[in-house]
C-alpha cells in the first residue's frame, strides 16, 4: 500500500523509532508534519527526507512537557493543512532504574508529563484535524510496561506510570471516538532493537522467531493497521516478550 495524500503528524521524531517511522512512510508517499524537542532535531529528519527525494515533510519543535508547545505544534501544522489522517503518538521519554529513589523529582516530573499528559493534549490538540479526514487514525506506542503485571523491565516506576497511564487513556479513546470513524490503535512492544540502519534503507532478510523484535517489525505493524478497510479496528498489538 502507498500512502499518497495522508497526512501524517508523529512526535518525537527527530530520532530512532520516530526517525524511522517518519522516513518509511515519506518513502511510502505520506505528507510528514514531524516533531522533536528541539527544531534542529526535527530539522535534521527533515532534510535527510528531501534528500531523498521527498519534499512533502515540514518540521516543527514540540516539547510534550509543555501545553503551550503542543498548542503550537497543532497551529503550526493547521497553518499549511485543513485536515489530518493519522496522529502517531511516538514522544514519551524513557527513564530507567528499578529503584524508585534513583530518578530526581524533576526526572520524575518530566517522564509522567512527555508519556501520560504530553500524550492527552496531543490527541487533544490535533482532534479538530482529524476529525476533518474521511480515514482518522490514532497510533500510540505505548509498551509493555503499559500491560497490567508487567515487571520484566528494567524502566523507573514513573515510566511504567507514564505508560498505565497512556493505555487506560487509548483504551477510553477507542471506546468514545469509534462512532466517529476515529480508528486508536495502540502498540505495547517490549524492549526493542531500535538499530536500524542509518541509511534507513528497508531490511529485506527474513526474521525468524528467534531474532529480536526490530523497529522495523513494529513500522510493518503500523503499517498493517492502518492499511486496513475502515471498518477493521485493530485496537492493539501485544508482543510475546522472548
Amino acid at each position: 500500500m502507498t500512502f499518497d495524500d495522508h497526512r501524517v503528524v508523529i512526535t518525537a521524531a527527530g530520532r530512532d523509532f520516530g526517525r524511522t517511522l517518519a522516513l518509511r512512510l515519506a518513502d511510502l508517499g505520506a505528507e510528514v508534519f514531524l516533531s522533536a524537542r528541539t527544531l534542529a532535531a526535527a530539522e535534521h529528519v527533515r532534510d535527510e527526507i528531501r534528500a531523498r527525494g521527498h519534499h512533502k515533510v515540514h518540521a516543527s519543535a514540540c516539547d510534550l512537557t509543555d501545553p503551550a508547545s503542543i498548542r503550537d505544534f497543532a497551529a503550526d501544522v493547521a497553518r499549511h493543512t485543513d485536515r489530518i489522517d493519522v496522529l502517531i503518538n511516538n514522544g514519551s521519554r524513557y527513564l530507567h532504574g528499578p529503584d524508585l529513589l534513583s530518578a530526581s523529582d524533576a526526572d520524575i516530573t518530566d517522564t509522567l508529563a512527555s508519556g501520560a499528559t504530553g500524550t492527552v493534549l496531543a490527541v487533544k490538540n490535533f482532534l479538530p484535524l482529524l476529525l476533518n479526514s474521511f480515514r482518522p487514525d490514532v497510533v500510540t506506542m505505548i509498551s509493555a510496561c503499559g500491560t497490567a503485571g508487567h515487571h520484566r523491565s528494567d524502566a523507573h516506576d514513573a515510566f511504567y506510570a507514564a505508560k498505565s497511564a497512556q493505555a487506560g487513556f487509548a483504551e477510553i479513546l477507542s471506546k468514545r471516538l469509534r462512532p466517529q470513524g476515529v480508528r486508536a490503535i495502540s502498540l505495547y512492544p517490549s524492549d526493542f532493537d531500535n538499530s536500524d540502519p542509518l541509511s534507513g534503507e528497508w531490511e529485506t532478510t527474513p526474521r525468524g522467531a528467534q531474532d529480536a523484535l526490530t523497529a522495523q517489525s513494529l513500522v510493518d505493524c503500523i503499517l498493517f493497521a492502518l492499511a486496513q478497510p475502515r471498518n477493521c479496528f485493530i485496537k492493539a498489538f501485544h508482543f510475546e516478550q522472548v
